[in-house]
């Protein structure tokens, strides 16, 4: 048996801490002051914007590379000349500022350019999921849009699907983007491409007098629980990363050049990757779509010196068949979030890459955590005001004193974490007021404060780091623990024949709580056996934690930020699908699992467990 990752649940000490930052000093603090001073200085109404980056850049990185896709190659200048073509086309059309204008494509150089374009105009993106269909495509695009659709040849029949039924406040305007020229556009689109070259490729007027606080693009939740939600993302909020993330932690230069085979309609592309390389003049090189067989090659073959990752993408490449091209990349810095402790430093070593940024944030929220020191396992610090509460899982709300006050956790202690909403640090927020309301807290700690609630657990580790640990939702509470989901299955993958697996709570008749299972799936050419993993699950969690019921996939369905869907698998729940669907239950604490029979099925439904 593999034993876990000792950091699963870690603290940092002062004797850790102090050779670090000692190390680390030279580098970061020029980039602090540089970079965070602005950072906590600017306010919505100063006038800055992407557009004004951009334009800065064409100057400043003129002749040096911006974007890389496919066979495609443009400059910084080239770059900001061909957005320019697409503000004055888009303008032309009738877009304004404070327009919202639906984007509708996959993940190519175009999303980015209309984005950008929209930006210069003081207009609104909203950047579409391409694997959204049907009802709730319909929902994204009806909840807010004036009139615009801009779509992908690619996505073409998608939209076609539902155009009739989008509503807009007026007249309505279609929009193309040829990709391949394999589809047709209707009659009533425009085609964009074939009318840019009658554009000008000057900076677009009044695109450098933007204010920061203005929109600049929606970005839809992953809908895991309902209807996406769309968050609203700032020019300030972009400037913001570009400070922060971009020249504080990942420090690139224009030499470089980042990997991004996450979609532009997700904020770690679109605020982070995009922003990182904007400061320093650096390359992004674009993947239509994440492929683990792929990533390596490509990295080689645009000269990748970083990459930006999300959700289990590591543990996609990790899964992978080891081979010389591990270490063939150029890549040294990688920056992301979801990086799990069970697997990080095997990536490092497996990969040869040194400094890994793993960041907490959301694309609606205002607070951000980031791994500054490269400290293994931890998510970072914050610079912004924040605490971590008690959380009464029961109730599914934070525990509150005799004065109606939350109660901070301790060192070594998980709770609900919640930042501070003030002018330094304001909450953009949903389009829909109604989802602002329910992710603010009132009167925390003093009457009339504001706090966001993130909706996550996680674990205060000491001088402002800390460690995610689950989100609420996730985790369950079972014979009068609270069981965190995420540290569980980072034990279950740590078992050797382990691939990967979703933990989550269940119903089972007549007893109180929800009972442990895990789907698992299984690492190719390998077998379980049932014994020596019970086992092995014994020696590593407490006894309220190991799963009660298993069952093995081959595969998992995921959101396109790449998390597991676990609500099909708690609807599912223990009992079998079908005859060849088996299900395996742990008797008893001392012994191992076993196939759940059908005799044993009935007596649970009769007495419960």
């Amino acid at each position: 048996m593999t034993p876990p990752n000792n950091d699963i649940k870690r603290s940092i000490s002062l004797l850790e801490l102090i050779p670090i930052i000692v190390n680390k000093l030279p580098e970061k603090l020029p980039a602090l002051v540089m970079g965070g001073i602005p950072t906590l200085l600017q306010k919505d109404s100063d006038v800055n914007s992407i557009g004004k980056v951009m334009e800065e850049n064409a100057v400043r990185f003129r002749n040096k590379t911006a974007i890389l896709f496919e066979s495609e190659k443009l400059t910084h200048h080239e770059l900001n000349a061909l957005v320019n073509q697409y503000a004055y086309f888009l303008y032309n059309e009738g877009v304004r500022k404070g327009d919202v204008v639906v984007v509708f494509l996959e993940n190519r150089p175009e999303t980015l350019y209309l984005t950008a374009a929209l930006a210069k105009i003081g207009a609104v993106a909203s950047l579409i999921n391409s694997n959204q269909r049907s009802r709730v495509l319909l929902h994204s695009i009806n909840l807010k849009n004036d009139g615009f659709y801009v779509v992908g040849e690619e996505l073409l029949d998608a939209f076609q699907e539902i155009s009739g039924q989008v509503m807009a406040p007026g007249r309505k305007v279609f929009i193309g983007i040829s990709d391949k020229c394999k589809v047709s556009f209707p009659d009533y689109f425009i085609d964009a491409k074939s009318r840019l070259k009658f554009f000008p490729r000057k900076n677009f007027p009044g695109a450098g007098k933007i204010l920061s606080g203005t929109p600049f693009a929606y970005v839809f939740t992953s809908g895991t629980t309902g209807m996406p939600k769309a968050s609203i993302q700032t020019h300030r909020k972009w400037i913001s990363c570009m400070n922060w993330f971009g020249r504080i932690n990942l420090g690139l230069n224009s030499d470089d050049v980042i990997y991004v085979s996450i979609p532009y309609y997700h904020s770690n592309a679109l605020l982070i990757a995009w922003s990182s390389a904007a400061v320093s003049g650096a390359a992004m090189a674009i993947r239509r779509k994440f492929s683990a067989s792929e990533f390596w090659p490509d990295a080689i073959r645009f000269g990748a010196t970083s990459f930006i990752y999300i959700g289990d993408i590591c543990r996609y490449l990790m899964n992978t068949v080891p081979s010389d091209l591990d270490k063939k990349h150029q890549v040294r810095k990688i920056i992301g979030n979801g990086m799990r402790p069970d697997i990080w430093n095997a990536f490092k070593e497996r990969f040869n890459i040194p400094e890994i940024y793993e960041f907490y944030a959301s694309s609606e929220g205002n607070t951000t955590f980031t791994n500054t020191l490269n400290i293994d396992c931890s998510v970072g610090w914050c610079a912004s005001p924040f605490s971590i509460v008690q959380y009464d899982m029961d109730l599914d709300e934070p525990v509150r004193d005799k004065n109606g006050y939350m109660i901070k956790v301790k060192k070594g202690e998980v709770g609900l974490m919640i930042s501070e909403i003030n002018d330094r640090f304001p909450f953009p927020g949903y389009v829909d007021p109604a989802d602002n309301d329910k992710k603010i807290f009132r009167d925390v700690f003093t009457r009339g404060d504001a706090w966001f609630n993130t909706g996550d657990i996680m674990r205060d580790i000491g001088f402002r780091h800390t460690q995610f640990v689950d989100r609420v939702g996730d985790t369950f509470r079972w014979k009068g623990e609270n069981v965190a989901t995420a540290e569980v299955e980072e034990i279950i993958n740590a078992y050797p024949a382990v691939a990967g697996s979703a933990v989550y709570g269940v119903q089972v008749p007549h007893t109180d709580g929800r009972a442990g299972m895990a789907a698992i799936q299984l690492r190719e050419g390998y077998e379980m056996d049932w014994t020596d993993f019970s086992a092995y699950l014994k020696d590593e969690l407490p006894s309220y934690a190991i799963p009660l019921f298993i069952r093995v996939v081959e595969d998992f369905e995921y959101t396109s930020t790449y998390k597991v869907r676990k609500n099909k698998l708690k609807r599912e729940g223990f009992r079998p699908l079908h005859p060849d669907d088996l299900r395996w239950i742990k008797p008893g604490k001392d012994q191992p699992y076993e196939l759940l029979s059908a005799g044993k099925l009935e007596e649970i439904k009769r007495k419960g467990i």
